[in-house]
C-alpha cells in the first residue's frame, strides 16, 4: 500500500542549496522535564535559504508502542494514537502542511489521523500526521488525547479552527538523517525510536 509514495524519486538538497540540514543540540528547556528526557539528545535543525534557523526537531528516543491499529490507510500502524512522538522550536515565524502561521516558539508533537470524510479527499496517501501542541498546553508524556481533544490542543498553535499539522509517514528503510526535496515540498529523514519516517516539514497542499 504505500510503496507507491516511497518510490517517487527523492532530490538531494544538494543539487538545489536551499533548505539545508544541520544536527541540532538537546530538547528545550521550555518543554516538561519528563517529555524532554523522553526525545532524543540530539535533534534536527532546518536552515533557510537566507541563513535563518527555520526550525529545530527531536523525535522519542523509544517509540510508544501497542497493539497494532486497524485503521486504514495508516502508516506508523504500532504507534498509538495520541501519542507525543516528538517536539518542534520555530525560532522565527513557521508555518504548517496548510500553510498556516505557527507563532516562534516550543511545540510537542503527537500522532493522529486525519478523518475519512469528503473534506480531507486526498490530502495525502497516508493518514498520519502530527499535531503541533503548544509546549505549554501539553505535559503529560504518556497521555493519549482523543482526535477531538487532539483539535482543542492544536487550535491553539494554529489560532484557527483548524489544527497545526505535518505531513508524516513510515519509510520502507531507514535512511541517514537528513533533508532531501520532492517537487516543492522539503522532506526529514529521521526516526521516532527505531522507526524511520519521512516528515514533510516545509512545503504547503495544494488542494
Amino acid at each position: 500500500m504505500r510503496k507507491f509514495l516511497f518510490a517517487l524519486p527523492l532530490v538531494s538538497l544538494f543539487s538545489f542549496a536551499q533548505y539545508r540540514y544541520e544536527p541540532a543540540g538537546p530538547p528545550p528547556e521550555e518543554l516538561a522535564p519528563a517529555i524532554r528526557e523522553a526525545l532524543q539528545k540530539t535533534g534536527h535543525r532546518i536552515v533557510a535559504p537566507n541563513g535563518s534557523v527555520f526550525a529545530e526537531l527531536w523525535f522519542r528516543a523509544q517509540a510508544p508502542t501497542g497493539p497494532a491499529t486497524a485503521e486504514e490507510g495508516v502508516s506508523l500502524t504500532t504507534i498509538p494514537h495520541g501519542s507525543l512522538v516528538g517536539a518542534i522550536r520555530f525560532p522565527g515565524r513557521g508555518a504548517d502542511r496548510r500553510g498556516q502561521a505557527i507563532k516562534p516558539g516550543v511545540y510537542t508533537l503527537r500522532l493522529a489521523y486525519y478523518p475519512v470524510d469528503g473534506a480531507h479527499q486526498g490530502v495525502a496517501p497516508q493518514r498520519d500526521f502530527l499535531k503541533i501542541i503548544p509546549a505549554s498546553e501539553d505535559k503529560d508524556l504518556n497521555a493519549t488525547p482523543s482526535y477531538d481533544e487532539l483539535v482543542a490542543m492544536s487550535n491553539k498553535a494554529s489560532g484557527t479552527s483548524h489544527p497545526a499539522i505535518l505531513s508524516v509517514w513510515k519509510l520502507d528503510k531507514r535512511e541517514p538523517a537528513g533533508l532531501v526535496q520532492h517537487e516543492g515540498d522539503w522532506v526529514l529523514h529521521a526516526t521516532i525510536g527505531d522507526i524511520p519516517i519521512g516528515l514533510i516539514i516545509v512545503g504547503t497542499f495544494q488542494g
